[in-house]
């Protein structure tokens, strides 16, 4: 398996006022220290080329949230952001935040879909490959969306285990399914009580992950195994970064906290 890690699992996250932000020394040290020498860049800013050769780590991807129905939107200018070669990209609303989503009608669904297929034209030019996440509190988070996605553009999916099943979805079942449709792919795994509030709209995005929605691989409701069988099956090739995202209040203890949870997930992995 090629392995990643993601700022996201020590907290580190583009949200305003999400929690403390770890500095990257710490948080790329952490993942050298358990085994990691790859990574997606997390939010803007936060990690440079320069630091990721200071701690021996490559970039795999960057996560992009882009307002999608916007029928103004330059596809070239957010090509020209990306620094790696995957672009993550995600259907964003517009609004701070992941707990509330506006609904898109049938023209922003047009722009949406085309805007999509001219940035995946665009990418293959240029030697990038986008990946469409789909993500809670993003306009394309639940299945019918997911599947809207898959039958009106060209553009593969970053599976993400864990917001796929928040919104809905069973990554399993769709990694069997449409494996070539898979460019990229984010395992988490996730309580299912609290994705089922979160889906209910009981429980928002942000309180439900402070509640611990996300967990170590194999602790939580997600089919990791049957999952990473499927993509292994259909010969897949790609990245598979570990995101257990995490809200901190403060910063832990070194050495403890976040990365006690991704070398959990990493133990699991090691049980395949």
């Amino acid at each position: 398996m090629r392995l990643a890690g993601a700022p996201i699992s020590w907290g580190v996250c583009e949200v305003p006022g999400w929690g403390a932000q770890l500095a990257p020394q710490r948080v790329l040290a952490e993942m050298r220290e358990v085994g990691l020498t790859a990574t997606e860049y997390g939010p803007p800013g936060y990690l440079s080329a320069d630091i990721l050769a200071e701690y021996g780590m490559s970039a795999v991807g960057g996560f992009v949230p882009v307002v999608l129905h916007d029928p103004a939107l330059d596809v070239s200018t957010v090509l020209d952001s990306a620094r790696a070669g995957v672009v993550v990209l995600a259907a964003a609303t517009g609004r701070a935040g992941y707990d509330a989503r506006p609904v898109l009608d049938a023209d922003g669904w047009s722009v949406l879909v085309s805007n999509v297929n001219e940035l995946a034209r665009q990418a293959a030019q240029r030697g990038l490959t986008v990946a469409l996440h789909p993500h809670v509190g993003t306009m394309v988070e639940r299945t019918d969306e997911v599947l809207r996605v898959l039958e009106g553009t060209t553009v593969p999916l970053c599976l993400d285990t864990g917001h796929l099943l928040i919104g809905g979805t069973h990554p399993a079942r769709l990694a069997k399914d449409v494996p070539d449709r898979i460019a990229h792919v984010h395992l988490k795994d996730v309580d299912d009580a609290l994705a089922t509030g979160v889906r209910l709209g009981d429980l928002g995005y942000h309180a439900a992950v402070r509640q611990g929605l996300y967990r170590p691989l194999g602790r939580g409701d997600v089919d990791v195994a049957g999952i990473v069988a499927a993509l292994t099956a259909a010969g897949y090739a790609g990245w598979y970064v570990l995101e257990q995202d995490l809200v901190l209040d403060a910063e832990p203890p070194a050495g403890r906290g976040p990365v006690d949870q991704v070398r959990a997930s990493l133990a699991y992995l090691g049980t395949l």
